[in-house]
């Protein structure tokens, strides 16, 4: 009995050792398979020509915004949405969370931004276009969209300039559509990017990691129900704002993913 024992045991052990092997070996040449910049640019390059070329686009979406405490314990928001673009100035999103639903429209002319929990709204006249938009949010206003690259019209020019580093990882699969999955880094954050293989390239998951910030916190955005063309719903593009609204300053537009006051810093922390 105890050399059944004992022989069960040696053999959890070597089987052991043979599984770590071959997870070392299959780490090690994850670099040699896998990491194929120019292929990884040129899947990159395809996506955001397809995107490019795609005059009316709906999908619907679920992000996670981690933040870290001063106890370095990480805690992920998470909301839903949807959003629908027609190239080149028209944009309608709205989005639901845990603390806040909010929704924007743009009709290449103004932005309103509608709070519903607080029953606040802002409008700015913006002519222009959805780049146009995406960069005056971010400079003008201070409220940068996240994941606004990707809606923009050459995204592969808005990501790749400061990429220091770029891999092909392969396969992978995000909610059932088998992707490309591509890494890349910068001095400041890395990113990954899983692309939907085949005819429609469009972007399945996308994840931002501030890998400068203690923590190194992540920003990941899943896109499902992707429509293009005649899929496309009708949309006027406007917000019905709700009577008895309250409309604020254009500086004081309520923010489309702000981090929640229950989760901001207290004044002297």
């Amino acid at each position: 009995m105890q050399d059944s024992a004992r022989k069960a045991i040696e053999g959890l052990k070597i089987s052991a050792t043979a599984l770590m092997l071959a997870t070392a070996v299959g780490l090690a040449n994850v670099p040699s398979a896998r990491a194929d910049e120019a292929n990884a640019k040129t899947l990159l390059k395809a996506m955001s020509d397809y995107m490019a070329s795609q005059k009316a686009i709906s999908f619907d979406y679920d992000t996670t915004l981690e933040v870290v405490t001063k106890q370095n314990q990480k805690l992920g928001l998470a909301s839903s949405g949807s959003l629908t673009l027609n190239r080149p100035d028209k944009i309608h999103a709205t989005r639901t969370g845990g603390f806040a639903n909010v929704e924007l429209a743009f009709d290449g002319k103004s932005l309103t931004l509608l709070g519903k929990n607080a029953n606040v709204y802002g409008q700015v006249d913006t002519p222009g276009t959805i780049d146009h938009l995406v960069d005056e949010l971010r400079d003008k206003y201070g409220r940068p969209a996240p994941a606004a690259d990707l809606l923009m019209s050459n995204l592969y020019n808005q990501l790749m300039p400061q990429v220091i580093d770029t891999k092909d990882l392969g396969s992978g699969v995000i909610g059932g559509v088998e992707c490309d999955h591509l890494a890349f880094r910068t001095e400041e954050v890395d990113w990954e990017i899983w692309i939907a293989q085949g005819a429609r390239p469009y972007p399945c998951r996308y994840v931002i990691t501030s890998s400068k910030v203690v923590g190194e916190p992540q920003y990941t955005v899943e896109i499902r129900a992707w429509k293009t063309g005649a899929e496309v719903a009708s949309d006027t593009f406007k917000l019905q704002v709700p009577a008895g609204a309250k409309k604020l300053n254009a500086g004081d537009l309520p923010d489309f993913d702000e981090l929640p006051s229950i989760f901001a810093m207290k004044k002297g922390q």
